[in-house]
């Protein structure tokens, strides 16, 4: 799952100091023995206990995509699609489906934020108090501009909300927050406080670089320090035929971030100091204004290409009239490979985050796959480069074959490490989809729980919101929230799993996976899918859901 999604907040430190769990700042404790298999677990179960292990082995090296481990991986999935009676879904009649990709690098070395006011120079230092973002059109780039201030930077017409109304930002260096204002509502935040769709909107109006300002909610959610020490971790984005950027690319020539604690640098000399804009803006009476002076941004990065893939694979269709139509499974493969620098344990084996996910899709696709040939075409789909920013399904959603996804499921990263009676759904509110889960859940007699997390906005940073954004109707299906034995609560696990092991190399098979709990999960994703596919009518958006209304797609009557 990206780190986007799952971060350490201010707003659950009572509660982990209360069971004697650390904050974001501290070493991660060492991992629980894993659990041995119960004498009673299922044969499914196992299987996904294997697959697992298999998946979160050394030999893979953290699944990084492009490497010679995730290659290693996804053979290792296409065989095991093979074995279960699949058929090849990818490119040219094969399992994998080519993903192509830029890889960007950062480098120290002229990298360079300076504001220049009134004839004095402030000089931002280099990981400490900023970052560029790593490059995709060239290898070096400095741009020196006036700066304007455009507070979220979101332009958003049906709620009368335009943030870079009245301001000239042609040949201009935009400074913007992440997120959305307090004013709007969850689906509304998570809707228009995607960090692209902005960079997008100001590169359309002109602007020629970009900088995001850190907050104090940011520093909460995310630490500065965190966030730098990853500095050389490089980044990647899709790569079209001319082997530029693909498309959602900004077209920016320099983005750079801010630490919050550097962020009065940036309005020095203005009478409001950078809190208290950051509170107008948040309120919703905030207004931007261009800022005297001009800022330079440098950035230099190493850009090479890489190419990745999928594995796709499919169970046809029987029935002619609706076999064209597609109904996708996929859970992300790839991790984060290892560390180049350190000592002790540098391999990000990945198991829950998300070999657990991939190794539930086999199940699922092994349940169905026994069962009665299906009427529409079941799609399963291992995605790569989701670490990354969603590339694989983002690259499959544009190219999804001959069968039309109609509806997609994903499965992300179920923390499962205390036993659970329920599963957790997230996004099916927007469409049909959640009746048609609750019909399969009844007849299962698992209780479904809503996001225990709404604030985090996960409907809109997995692989799922690509299908989302391609205008399918689309369900999160993850790990429950509601405890099976009073001994072990599944949200305390949820937060300490967070909190130790999330994206660090403790997150390997050692963890205490409940394992029957991840076989009743792909019960129930296969349930849900013959519920679909019993359906006469394909998944439809809910008349007036903003996600439906801004990606099209069938909207119910």
């Amino acid at each position: 799952m990206p780190s986007a999604l799952f971060r350490c907040r201010l707003v659950l430190a009572p509660l982990l100091l209360a069971t004697g769990i650390a904050g974001c700042e501290r070493a991660p404790a060492p991992p629980p023995a894993a659990a041995p298999a119960a004498p009673s677990e299922s044969a499914a179960a196992g299987r996904i206990r294997a697959d697992v292990a298999a998946l979160a082995d050394d030999h893979m090296q953290g699944r990084r995509t492009g490497t010679p481990g995730f290659d290693r991986a996804a053979e290792y999935v296409a065989g095991r699609m093979r074995a279960l009676g699949l058929r090849p879904g990818g490119d040219h009649g094969g399992w994998f489906q080519q993903v192509p990709l830029l890889q960007s690098q950062r480098l120290r070395e002229g990298a360079a934020l300076v504001v220049d006011r009134h004839g004095r120079d402030i000089a931002l230092r280099f990981g400490e108090q900023f970052l560029p973002a790593p490059g995709f059109d060239a290898g070096q780039e400095t741009v020196t501009a006036p700066a304007v201030f455009v507070g979220y930077g979101i332009v958003a017409p049906a709620l009368d909300h335009d943030d870079l109304a009245g301001l000239d930002l042609h040949g201009r260096i935009a400074l913007l927050y992440r997120g959305a204002p307090d004013t709007f509502t969850q689906d509304q935040r998570a809707l228009h406080g995607d960090d692209a769709d902005k960079l997008a909107a100001l590169a359309q109006r002109g602007a020629v670089g970009a900088v995001f300002v850190g907050t104090a909610p940011d520093e909460a959610s995310a630490p500065w320090a965190s966030v730098a020490a990853a500095w050389q971790r490089p980044a990647m984005r899709l790569r079209d035929a001319e082997g530029s950027p693909g498309a959602g690319a900004s077209r920016l020539r320099v983005v750079a971030s801010v630490a919050a604690a550097a962020a009065d640098l940036l309005f020095a000399e203005q009478p409001r100091s950078a809190a208290e804009l950051f509170l107008a803006a948040q309120r919703g009476t905030g207004h931007g204004f261009a800022l005297p002076g001009t800022l330079t941004l440098s950035a230099r990065s190493r850009i090479s290409r890489v190419d990745s893939r999928n594995v796709v694979a499919r169970l046809p269709g029987a029935d002619p009239a609706r076999r064209a139509q597609a109904l996708v499974y996929s859970a992300h493969l790839d991790h984060l490979g290892s560390e180049v620098a350190g000592s002790g344990d540098r391999i990000h084996n990945g198991a829950i985050d998300n070999a657990l996910g991939v190794a539930i899709l086999l199940e699922t696709a092994r349940t169905l796959a026994s069962g009665p040939a299906p009427a529409r075409t079941q799609v399963f789909v291992a995605t790569t480069g989701e670490e990354q920013g969603l590339l694989g399904a983002r690259w499959f959603a544009a190219h999804p074959g001959a069968a039309a996804p109609v509806a997609a499921l994903n499965l992300d990263m179920p923390v499962l490490t205390a036993p659970t009676r329920d599963v957790v759904a997230i996004g099916g509110e927007h469409s049909s989809l959640q009746a048609s889960l609750q019909a399969a859940a009844k007849a299962l007699a698992v209780p479904v729980s809503p996001d225990p997390y709404p604030e985090e906005h996960a409907f809109v940073r997995g692989d799922h919101y690509a299908f989302v954004r391609a205008g399918v109707p689309t369900l999160y299906l993850t790990g429950g929230s509601q405890a099976s034995d009073k001994a072990r609560d599944p949200v305390i696990a949820l937060r300490y799993y967070l909190r130790n092991c999330y994206h660090r190399p403790c997150d390997d098979a050692t963890q205490p996976i409940r394992y029957d709990d991840a076989a009743r999960l792909a019960q129930l994703a296969a349930g849900f899918g013959r519920q679909l596919d019993a359906e006469a009518s394909a998944p439809q958006w809910l008349r007036g859901d903003p996600f439906g209304q801004r990606y099209g797609g069938t909207v119910a009557p």
